[in-house]
């Protein structure tokens, strides 16, 4: 099994800038790609940022040039920095990793268990 452990997050005024952090734990072989989504109420999870293995990412437009999302991994662990934050970014972000258990094995799908940002006008 394995498990992805957010921190980061709270509470923000408009224009300021906040840090998730992800760090996945388990039975791994490989991650592939990592992610950032997010669900405000009322509304659908979305997707944020993702980053694969190698590197490349991919980023909502509504984030795009405020967010950046990075990883680490020799420590299995992925970031999110918000910066320019506005309240419409108030949200719960969750973590996301495809994870194979062995060489043999697809990829599962796991989740965080979310955390909230909140931006204040």
């Amino acid at each position: 099994q394995v498990q992805l452990v957010e921190s980061g997050g709270g509470l923000v005024q408009a224009g300021g800038s906040l840090g998730l952090s992800c760090a996945a734990s388990g039975s791994m072989f490989r991650i592939a790609a990592m992610g950032w989504y997010r669900q405000a109420p009322g509304k659908q999870r979305e997707l944020v940022a993702v980053i694969t293995s190698g590197g490349s990412t991919n980023y909502a437009d509504s984030v795009k040039g405020r967010f950046t999302i990075s990883r680490d991994n020799a420590k299995n662990t992925v970031s999110l920095q918000m910066n320019s934050l506005q309240p419409e970014d108030t949200a719960v972000y969750y973590c996301n990793a495809f994870v194979s258990g062995s060489a043999w094995t697809r990829p599962k799908e796991y989740w965080g268990q979310g955390t909230q940002v909140t931006v204040s006008s």
